[in-house]
């Protein structure tokens, strides 16, 4: 088998809340109705909305070994099938569709955290505009939101997505990775009002999604959540990698909390892939302790390990940020496709990341500039201040929910931004130009600039393919992408450039 570079693949797609105001009774729309109007008025506005290619897609395949029948699995869970709703891929090589009740932005994969960033913040930009011309259409407000409940029972994801190793022993995984998807929400939690599914205890907590975890281990994605996803659906070369389907995480609006999500898991990932983590952190109760991290807002109490210690969530993020620190230090450019680049963020994420854990030891609050869960606090605390409210006030509710529109001229968070009050990672010009052009490390390079160039001629994309209708040709002709490292701008950037027509490519590429 051939070795797996250091470069991680990764990449991040949410699911968006969604509601029309002043829908006329007797006229309401379904979410999955509005969705749709949603993710096609931004087609339209592109011009191109090819179909997706399910052909190579297995939900019910679980690493553990088996394969869920399609008569047992939820209807959820079969995500291979086309209900008939629009699914249209980007040119920056994302994938705009409705998953079930929500409009779903799909980064392109990238291989640094600094891009899933700047693309994530791209799929914010996308949904404001594709709520404004949907709202135009519609001749009522539209608002899309970037959380993860509607407080009212109601919880959708955003993933995240980290290829691996096809080696690396899945249980390995398991026991070494959980620990940190449930402490690590001291700096990933988005905040919430409400605590409970239903939000039917009046508070705060750190995260939008604890309460919706029951399972450690397992396949399902919106009931019976687990924090370690068992799908098995690589979206590449099954013999070399496997995709790990991280569900556990929040939507940040925040870039430095986005950049520390995915940057300190793929070097986490780094560690227990090459099995260095010397550290026994599993946890005696993964599940109650999701919940326990989200709601401790000193990020001051114990939780129980398995070995019978007594540690803090930030105590167990920092026994990882040391077994990633002298992984890191052990690394040269130019060895397992190491760079330069790479070990330069590397450093930067490990220095943020004890900034962050030491702050979070001292006073949480001074992070209001960086992390969502503070920056949301602060701002409800001054609310609660001003009008001496209570916990259970639906004007901090409406506050919560604000924080997360996606309209810059409505969200609290872009209006922190505005006043210098949150840091930025990445500027509007790379966000307007991440919104159009695909990142040029990897295969979403060629879907994209195909999508650019060839766009009519492609009847249907995926991850690892693109199908293309050829003049000439009695067939459609795919095109497999299975290498996620291959496709890139300094591969085919020439050929893409000197072919003319959709004909010209495909002779270029060899057939």
């Amino acid at each position: 088998m051939a070795e797996v570079s250091n470069r991680r693949v990764l990449g991040i797609e949410t699911e968006y809340g969604i509601s029309a105001l002043g829908e006329p009774a007797g006229e309401e729309l379904h979410p999955m109705q509005l969705s749709n109007h949603v993710v096609k008025a931004y087609g339209s506005m592109t011009g191109r909305e090819p179909g997706w290619d399910y052909e190579s897609e297995t939900p019910l395949r679980d690493i553990r070994g088996y394969e869920v029948s399609r008569e047992q699995a939820h209807p959820d869970q079969l995500t291979d099938s086309d209900l008939g709703m629009a699914n249209i891929v980007l040119t920056n090589g994302a994938r705009l569709y409705v998953d079930h009740a929500h409009p779903e932005y799909s980064g392109p994969e990238v291989t640094s955290a600094r891009a899933v960033v700047a693309y994530d913040r791209a799929g914010d930009l996308v949904m404001a505009i594709a709520g404004q011309e949907a709202a135009r259409r519609l001749g009522r407000p539209v608002r899309l939101y970037k959380n993860n409940t509607d407080g009212k029972g109601v919880s959708y994801g955003t993933h995240e997505n980290y290829l691996l190793d096809r080696r690396t022993p899945f249980d390995r995984i398991i026991r070494q990775f959980s620990p940190f998807l449930v402490t690590r929400q001291v700096f990933t939690g988005a905040g919430r009002v409400g605590i409970g599914q239903n939000s039917e205890t009046p508070g705060f907590q750190l995260g939008q999604r604890a309460d919706f975890f029951e399972a450690e281990v397992g396949l399902e994605t919106t009931l019976n959540r687990p924090i370690i996803n068992t799908r098995d659906e690589p979206h590449a070369d099954a013999g070399r990698y496997r995709r790990l389907h991280v569900i556990t995480g929040d939507a940040n609006l925040s870039e430095i909390s986005t950049y520390l999500k995915v940057g300190t898991a793929a070097l986490a990932l780094h560690v227990i892939e090459a099995g260095r983590l010397e550290d026994d952190l599993r946890l005696a109760h993964p599940v109650p302790a999701m919940q326990q991290v989200s709601r401790d807002l000193e990020c001051s109490r114990v939780l129980a390990m398995a070995d019978g210690r007594q540690l803090t969530a930030v105590d167990v993020q920092e026994a990882y940020l040391l077994a990633c620190r002298k992984w890191v230090g052990e690394q040269e450019p130019g060895s397992d496709g190491t760079s330069e680049e790479m070990i330069i963020e590397w450093q930067d994420i490990l220095e943020r990341w004890q900034r962050v854990l030491d702050t979070l030891r001292t006073d949480p609050m001074l992070l209001a500039d960086q992390l969502d869960w503070v920056a949301k606090l602060k701002l409800l605390q001054s609310y609660r201040d001003r009008d001496d409210l209570g916990w259970d006030s639906a004007k901090l509710s409406l506050i919560d929910l604000q924080y997360a529109d996606v309209d810059p001229r409505r969200s609290l968070y872009s209006a922190l931004v505005a006043r210098g009050k949150m840091r930025r990672l990445v500027d509007d010009d790379q966000i307007a130009a991440a919104r159009t052009d695909p990142p040029t490390d990897t295969r979403a390079y060629f879907r994209g600039r195909v999508m650019e160039k060839f766009g009519s001629a492609v009847v249907a994309a995926s991850w690892d393919s693109v199908i293309l209708d050829i003049p000439g040709w009695p067939a459609l002709q795919r095109i497999p992408l299975l290498d996620p490292l291959r496709g890139t701008s300094a591969q085919v950037k020439e050929l893409l450039d000197n072919s003319d027509t959709v004909a010209d490519l495909f002779e270029a590429l060899g057939h």
